[in-house]
């Protein structure tokens, strides 16, 4: 029920991200999610893509200091409130939210939300109590974008 993503620690400087990216591209690793964090001196890329591992030996073997974080990929309705019950499951559990990032569409209106957990195993547990889909693969995940983009 986890999802692997990537944490790919780089300057803030220009072309870095670029030069990040294109190490996985050269090595026909498709990203299928992604955000951007930064401060003065450095960015977090966050990014889930088809094959995590080799990614991450391909990303050290270039020189980027990467690690694998584990978090969930929840799909949820794209509607007023769609992620408020999410919240309010994971706060009635005591579960803290780290970090989160999101994709929305229109058909059949689903969103995508990849959370960062503090207690990982107790939020699929509370989730999955109240029925909410976990993605469980990045190829799932790959899925769900593409049809929200189409």
């Amino acid at each position: 029920m986890v999802i692997k993503q990537l944490s790919v620690f780089l300057e803030n400087s220009p072309g870095r991200l670029k030069a990040a990216t294109q190490v996985l591209a050269d090595s026909k690793i498709n990203m299928r999610a992604l955000t951007l964090a930064d401060t003065a001196d450095f960015g977090v890329l966050r990014i889930i893509v088809d094959k995590p591992g080799d990614a991450v030996d391909i990303l050290k073997k270039n020189h980027f200091a990467v690690k694998i974080t584990e978090v969930l990929a929840v799909e949820m309705d794209d509607t007023p409130g769609g992620l408020n019950t999410v919240l309010g499951i994971l706060e009635n559990n005591q579960v803290n939210i780290e970090y989160m990032y999101a994709f929305m569409g229109s058909k059949p209106r689903k969103a995508l939300v990849i959370f960062r957990v503090d207690q990982l195993e107790k939020a699929i547990k509370c989730l999955q109590l109240e029925e909410v889909r976990l993605i469980s693969t990045e190829k799932e995940v790959e899925e769900l974008i593409h049809f929200c983009w189409e």
